[in-house]
């Protein structure tokens, strides 16, 4: 019985970490580059249950030989194994914001792969992100809004002349001083990518392959990827299994107080 509790207890704590996952990417609905994270369930290992027992051997001894009989497999729940983000692309929408850059995937070497571009985070470590949504500072460097700078080709901030720039289709941001390709980055398996916030990533990344196309287009966003409708119906289907390991729990609860109080007392 007590089993059945960590169970059912497994159960609830696995639907509540999925609820936090639906509740951020629904707040992040709104957040251009923002990429829909995906919980996956997996069960604990499994126990094999056996039947303890002896057989008397017709000797004079009366030798006992102990033996087992299979009963079956025990599963003991399930808990939340990872996020994974999904990367698919988000739809492009104009905004006629000259800062505002989308960057479009169009066909890429692996299935799985994923084009960024690279910031430099406040400890000036190399980070990767999906959100355009970028600035000019007062210093007059192309930043992101909460002020990381962006990396050109040699992973260098951007200085630009002010807003008064053009970016071309293959990355090229031409100011009246010049011409500075804007640094990109390519995962192959995006689903090793890990999130650290304000839309950031890291994790393995290599240049941009030669036979990958894509293209920048300025006074645009991607927005979210998130399904917000398929997210609410998700977050309730959690909710009512989040209730029904619940109402396990207290019925597991209610035959423990009658094993104690009442068997116990007629004993």
């Amino acid at each position: 019985m007590l089993r059945g509790f960590y169970t059912a207890a497994n159960g609830m704590i696995a639907q509540q970490r999925q609820q936090e996952a639906f509740a951020n990417n629904i707040s992040n609905a709104n957040t251009p580059g923002y990429k829909a994270d995906q919980t996956t369930l997996r069960a604990f290992p499994e126990m094999l249950m056996n039947q303890m027992a002896g057989k008397e051997l017709p000797i004079q001894n009366k030798t006992y030989v102990p033996i087992q009989q299979p009963i079956g497999s025990l599963n003991t729940g399930v808990y939340v194994q990872e996020m994974i983000p999904n990367f698919n692309q988000g739809d492009i929408q104009e905004t006629g914001i000259p800062t505002d850059f989308a960057l479009v995937q169009r066909n890429l070497p692996d299935e799985t792969g994923a084009l960024f571009f690279t910031v430099q985070n406040e400890a000036g470590d190399v980070r990767y992100t999906r959100n355009g949504n970028f600035t000019v500072d007062g210093a007059g460097f192309l930043v992101t809004n909460e002020g990381y700078y962006v990396l050109d080709v040699n992973g260098e901030p951007i200085a630009t002349n002010d807003k008064d720039f053009t970016v071309t289709n293959d990355g090229l941001l031409q100011t009246a001083n010049g011409a500075i390709p804007l640094g990109f980055a390519y995962a192959a398996d995006a689903n090793t990518m890990v999130k650290e916030g304000n839309d950031l990533y890291t994790g393995d990344v290599e240049a941009v392959p030669a036979d990958a196309t894509f293209s920048v287009k300025q006074g645009f966003l991607e927005r979210s990827n998130v399904d917000t409708l398929q997210a609410m119906t998700q977050m309730m289907e959690s909710y009512r299994l989040f209730e029904t390991n619940q109402r396990v729990l207290k019925a597991y609860d209610q035959s423990m107080e009658k094993a104690v109080s009442e068997i116990g007392r007629l004993v």
